[in-house]
């Protein structure tokens, strides 16, 4: 009996209590980004960080996470996402341990890219098992609403959790605070998560691609990370860029030659999937924005502390949430997805075009509240977005399809600090030079940081407004075979 079909009500519980394992792993992931950069500077003077090393709590995080998902999620498909998803969050839980207990820089760096592997283990694999899981559009729909919200407010919530930890007791509970969360969800994900075999190591056992891909990612984001230290005209960044391209084009020029491909190029042929993947890189590189830089923008120009900052940032959270789980499943179903993102792209340009203008003695409700409900944007987009970045995943390739869609969030992460933070960064110093105040010089290099934002949100319109597939009128009885949307044979532009 297929998850989809009727389902005796203890079976459909099930599902729905998996659904919360997944959801809990996807929040220590978001949380764990999100409660570190809270803790920086007590981080920094307990341990003695230099502060070209204490980028690098953040930095081992992210190089590991975003260089090994797509690698997770095809063996994920291979040998079984369950045992990917347990053997991840294992990781997660024993770095997290680690870190705690670090007593120099290098041992917390040393679980920080422990935690990313782990992290890109569970993380690559979550919505393959969520879309087997729930194959019933409307279910799905509620399911991916459930997942996207803890992304989305998962933020928020840390930044609260962090301040709060750190101030009451010390930084190392921003990471013994996962042990028990991360206990409980490997004891409860055993017995509901659905048992998968896998299609076998033969099935995509592809060595050398393996290689190509997860070097030329770790090398990508390193590079791009570091650019705000050596500049984007270094020999080191165009070096590094070039030989991380270089990889990256010998792993898809292997894809499509290799006898047993660890990623089938045929995954792209569907223009949702395709799409979907591109507009999520333009709309985080742009969301950083948001979510990190109005978090700066409160504590260095308005003077907020770490909790104030996070409640501040709470309202953004309720709507995204309200939006998210309340309405967004029922307009995706009556609307279709493509209509329902495009209207959240334009609340989410709304969010950055307010932010352009924002002075450097704020009100909070008259200059940054209305900030803060717009971002409902993110609940209507994100699910919407997900779904199609999902669609064209048949089951043997969902694991596939959900690494390659965290992958690409990864990318716009890394592309957004390093755009965004250095464009803000390099306008701060000329406006400093002119003779502005700290304060006017941090509020105008956050304004352009904005504006670049915006314009990256225009981009992600344009491309769901062209690329994207107009939903087909579906017949009343169709055959499974039929509705699915991988066998969309139309070919990306």
């Amino acid at each position: 009996m297929s998850a989809g079909s009727a389902s005796p009500p203890a079976i459909s519980r099930s599902r729905w209590l998996a659904l919360g394992v997944i959801a809990t792993g996807m929040l220590m992931v978001v949380l764990d980004g999100s409660i570190v950069t809270v803790a920086m500077p007590a981080i920094q003077d307990d341990l003695g960080f230099s502060p070209v090393g204490l980028s690098w709590v953040v930095n081992a995080y992210l190089i590991a996470f975003g260089s090994l998902l797509l690698l997770a999620g095809r063996l994920g498909d291979l040998i079984g996402r369950k045992r990917m998803f347990l053997a991840g969050v294992g990781v997660f839980t024993a770095a997290s341990l680690l870190a705690a207990a670090a007593t120099t820089p290098a041992i917390l760096i040393a679980a920080r890219f422990l935690q990313g592997v782990g992290s890109a283990m569970s993380s690559a694999v979550s919505l393959g098992i969520l879309v087997t899981l729930f194959t019933e559009p409307r279910e799905r729909a509620k399911a991916i609403a459930v997942f996207s919200f803890t992304g989305a407010a998962g933020a928020s919530i840390g930044q609260v959790l962090g301040g709060v930890l750190t101030d009451a007791l010390n930084w190392h509970w921003i990471f013994l605070i996962n042990l028990p969360i991360g206990l409980v969800a490997l004891a409860i994900a055993v017995p509901v998560l659905p048992a998968d075999r896998g299609l076998g190591l033969r099935a995509g056992a592809d060595v050398i691609g393996a290689l190509l891909v997860t070097a030329g990612l770790m090398l990508g984001i390193y590079t791009v990370v570091k650019v705000e230290e050596h500049g984007w005209t270094s020999a080191h960044t165009l070096g590094l860029g070039a030989l991380s391209l270089l990889l990256l084009a010998g792993f898809v020029a292997r894809q499509a030659t290799a006898r047993t491909p660890l990623m089938p190029l045929r995954i792209l042929r569907s223009r949702s999937v395709a799409g979907a993947n591109v507009i999520q890189v333009l709309m985080v590189a742009a969301l950083f924005s948001f979510q990190i830089l109005v978090a700066l923008y409160l504590q260095r120009v308005l003077e907020y502390g770490a909790a104030e900052t996070g409640l501040a940032m709470l309202p953004a959270a309720a709507v995204i949430g309200a939006v998210s789980l309340g309405v967004s499943a029922r307009l995706n179903a009556r609307f279709g997805e493509r209509k329902v993102l495009l209207a959240g792209i334009v609340l989410l340009i709304g969010v950055l075009g307010l932010l352009t203008r924002v002075p450097v003695h704020a009100d909070y409700v008259t200059d940054l509240l209305p900030v803060m409900l717009l971002a409902a944007g993110f609940g209507l987009a994100l699910p919407a977005l997900t779904t199609l970045g999902m669609s064209g995943a048949k089951e043997d390739d969902a694991g596939l399809a959900s690494g390659l869609f965290n992958t690409t969030q990864q990318i716009g992460m890394s592309l957004g600090v390093a755009v965004l933070s250095t464009l803000a960064a390099s306008r701060s110093d000329s406006l400093l030079a002119q003779g502005r105040s700290r304060a006017e010089a941090l509020t105008g290099g956050y304004r352009l940081a904005f504006t670049v934002g915006a314009g990256l949100l225009v981009a992600a319109f344009v491309v769901a407004f062209t690329v994207l597939a107009q939903p087909r009128p579906r017949p009343t009885a169709v055959t499974e075979e039929a509705a699915d949307p991988a066998a969309d044979p139309a070919p990306v532009a």
